[in-house]
């Protein structure tokens, strides 16, 4: 029954999506616009829609053996939604900037733009007890290992710099940005 309903939901979706927007590129536009111009209600209604129109519970489980990483698969699918932004931005995904590695940051090719920052966190039930405290540590990550020093050494000043979380739980997509070191509720 459940199924039922979400199937029929997702194929009026991709019919409503076919009627407003009738090319891709469109799409891609509006999505790369709310990342760019910070619209977090934008961007966490995009995500929640593609989340539960595509992925697979299998996609997203932690797997029999818990050895299976669901992060990886988050990461993969954020970093491909990016990819069309490569007129305009590097980016880069798993290197090394201050303390750590970050998941993906997004320099812009023109420097009078933002830069981004992007740390996500699957949600683990005994560690925070809602998707907003999981969109929180990853915002504290990016803070506590400095993740914008690569940012910095290159010029950037700290106003040019967005921080977002991405918090994961099964087709569940939260994103919180952090201002100017000020977290920004989601």
């Amino acid at each position: 029954m459940k199924r039922d309903i979400l199937q029929r939901y997702c194929r009026r979706m991709r019919i409503i999506k076919g009627i407003i927007f009738n090319s891709v590129e469109q799409v891609k536009e509006i999505r790369s616009k709310a990342l760019l111009l910070g619209d977090l209600d934008a961007m966490n209604e995009y995500m929640n829609q593609v989340a539960l129109c595509s992925f697979s519970s299998f996609d997203v489980a932690g797997g029999v053996s818990g050895k299976d990483d669901p992060e990886r698969f988050y990461h993969g699918f954020v970093l491909g939604l990016m990819v069309d932004l490569s007129d305009r931005y590097h980016i880069a995904s798993n290197r090394e900037s201050g303390f750590g590695r970050y998941d993906v940051i997004l320099k812009p090719l023109d420097v009078a733009k933002d830069a981004i920052v992007m740390e996500f966190k699957v949600h683990k039930p005994k560690r925070e007890a809602s998707l907003e405290e999981t969109v929180q540590a990853a915002l504290k990550q990016i803070q506590d290992k400095k993740y914008d020093r690569e940012l910095l050494s290159e010029g950037f000043q700290k106003g040019q710099i967005r921080h977002y979380g991405f918090a994961f739980h099964g087709k569940e997509v939260l994103i919180g940005e952090e201002l100017n070191g000020n977290p920004e509720k989601p």
